[in-house]
């Protein structure tokens, strides 16, 4: 394996600043395997980015599907990385504890590779259209694509948001498409395919056939929670039969009337901001 050897990396200090920062009991185990994993393959990657990277050239032509699973945890630069997985911590623990970690495992994994086949078939729709096969040899590397996917989950489940995209208040609704035409302006270098394959695959979850599928798959096992409906213990009680439902008579007074998420929201980015 080759090693990186570089004088600074700045940015995964910062990125290891802040997930201490955070503290490493606060970061659910799925979401801290994925930032371990991207940092050790940064430090120690399996082979240099060409080797990994994805694109319709090497990825379905060449049938070196291996990079389907590489490609999303190798990163180009240190700050690429930092980016990305402050990006995954954040996600991280919203989702993973709306969805659970066994599932949000399956849906870290189903989302790397759907991505990158969604990535190829853009490009190569890209090549034949516009006649132009440099398409085909466009190679991609990153976590951004998944990132989308899961902003596209994170607003599905936290509806009626504003968000802030480049210092712009947008509903979350539309957050991800605005930030994926931003993005490609500022910085024409990344990859508008990747992301936009990472908005679609999060779209085929949560609009389309994926979700079923994907609990058709996993049919039988029992580790796998029903994600569409998490279980709110503050406000439904699961006994014994003919226990009387009922409301704690001082919610309000312990969360300030903030639902379980937004008490988690609030926690962290104090956590981050406290520095």
């Amino acid at each position: 394996m080759q090693r990186r050897h570089r004088r600074a990396n700045a940015g995964l200090l910062l990125l290891l600043y802040e997930i201490f920062h955070v503290g490493l009991q606060n970061i659910p185990p799925v979401t801290l395997g994925v930032l371990a994993l991207n940092i050790f393959l940064f430090l120690n990657p399996v082979r240099p980015l060409l080797e990994v990277c994805i694109s319709v050239d090497e990825g379905f032509y060449r049938k070196s599907w291996q990079r389907l699973l590489l490609s999303p945890v190798h990163h180009a630069d240190d700050w690429h990385l930092y980016y990305n997985m402050i990006s995954m911590l954040w996600k991280g623990i919203i989702l993973e504890k709306k969805l659970k970690s066994i599932w949000f495992a399956y849906v870290i994994a189903v989302f790397s590779v759907l991505t990158g086949v969604v990535y190829m078939v853009l490009e190569l729709m890209l090549a034949k259209i516009l006649d132009d096969p440099s398409y085909e040899m466009n190679c991609a590397v990153g976590f951004s694509g998944v990132l989308f996917a899961l902003k596209v989950l994170n607003n599905h489940y936290n509806p009626g948001r504003v968000s802030s995209v480049f210092g712009l208040q947008i509903s979350s609704k539309y957050a991800c498409w605005v930030e994926l035409v931003a993005i490609h302006l500022i910085s024409p270098g990344t990859s508008f395919s990747g992301h936009l394959a990472g908005i679609l695959v999060g779209l085929m979850y949560t609009m389309g056939p994926l979700q079923k599928i994907m609990k058709a798959c996993a049919g039988g096992i029992s580790s796998f929670t029903d994600p569409a409906r998490p279980r709110d213990y503050y406000s439904e009680y699961y006994g014994y039969p003919g226990y009387q439902y009922r409301t704690p008579r001082s919610y309000y007074d312990y969360t300030g009337g903030l639902t379980e998420d937004e008490q988690l929201e609030r926690a962290v980015q104090n956590s981050l901001n406290e520095r």
